[in-house]
This record gives structure tokens, C-alpha cells and sequence, in this order.
């Protein structure tokens, strides 16, 4: 039968993110997970362009961002698709933070991301440290249909 899938994702504003993790999803035949912080984002808390944002704060202080809701069954799952945005080249903290609370031994990671110019850069490095035990396997930016439809392609299974 093959590996068990989970794309779990926060998405922003824009919703960029959902949509690739939708269809990822849908051409994987995994479960979805939406990553939500206990307290939404609002559209000036993640204006970058503002320094006392609270995605600046966040970012300048290592700050933990609380994750609404739980996987149960995390550890029922082979394969991880992780998206989110990029923020400062890298993982919102709250992708940190939901990261923290699992078990990530003998998980294939593969990591998707959407941004408005940044491209992977060293995401997968920065992340390393919180999911101890995984095997990342890609990381890539998604722009496009055909950018995701490739992206998958590459997940072993």
C-alpha cells in the first residue's frame, strides 16, 4: 500500500499556502492539518515592513507561538509534507513551535513553501533542531501548479 501521509500547514493571509497544501493533499491521497496559533494572525501582525510587528517581535526573540489543536496520531504517519509561508528566510515560528511537541524519528520530512521572492535558502537547516530524528528528503518553493505537481513527484512512498 505505501506510506501513510500527512501535509500539515499554516497558512497566512493570502491563503497561498492552503491552496498548495489542498493539493497536495488531493494528489497524495494524505490527511490535511491545519497549523493554527492560538492567536490568529492579524494582517498588521505579520506587516513585516513594521518593526514592532508581532511577527518581527516573534522572529527577534525566538518567541514560541503556541499551536491550536493536536495531531493524535502523529505517530501513525511515515510521511510528513510540511508547508508554510517564508518569513525571514525561513519557518514562521509557530511551524517551531508545532514542531516541538512530536515524535520525529524515522519520519521522511519533505518541506513545501510559499513566498512573495525568497527562495528555500537554508529553511531546512534552521529546522533541523525541532525535528530531531527526520530525514529530510526535499525542500522546495512552490509557486506554480506545475512547481507542486513536480514537488510530489519526488515523494517516496
Amino acid at each position: 500500500m505505501g506510506d501513510k501521509i500527512l501535509v500539515a500547514y499554516f497558512s497566512a493571509e493570502t491563503g497561498r499556502t492552503r491552496k498548495a497544501a489542498e493539493g497536495i493533499a488531493k494528489l497524495t491521497g494524505g490527511d490535511i492539518f491545519e497549523i493554527k496559533p492560538v492567536e490568529e494572525y492579524t494582517k498588521s501582525d505579520i506587516n513585516w515592513k513594521n518593526p514592532f510587528s508581532r511577527c518581527n517581535k516573534e522572529k527577534i526573540g525566538k518567541k514560541d507561538v503556541p499551536v491550536s489543536g493536536k495531531i493524535e496520531n502523529f505517530g501513525s504517519y511515515d510521511v510528513i509534507c510540511l508547508g508554510f509561508p517564508i518569513w525571514y528566510y525561513g519557518a514562521p515560528n509557530v511551524i517551531n513551535t508545532f514542531c516541538k511537541d512530536y515524535e520525529w524519528s524515522g519520519k521522511k520530512l519533505y518541506l513545501f513553501a510559499t513566498s512573495g521572492g525568497s527562495g528555500i535558502g537554508k529553511t531546512a537547516d534552521k529546522l533541523m533542531p525541532y525535528v530531531t530524528g527526520a530525514k529530510i528528503i526535499n525542500a522546495e518553493v512552490l509557486q506554480n501548479a506545475e512547481d507542486l505537481k513536480n514537488w510530489v513527484s519526488k515523494i517516496e512512498r
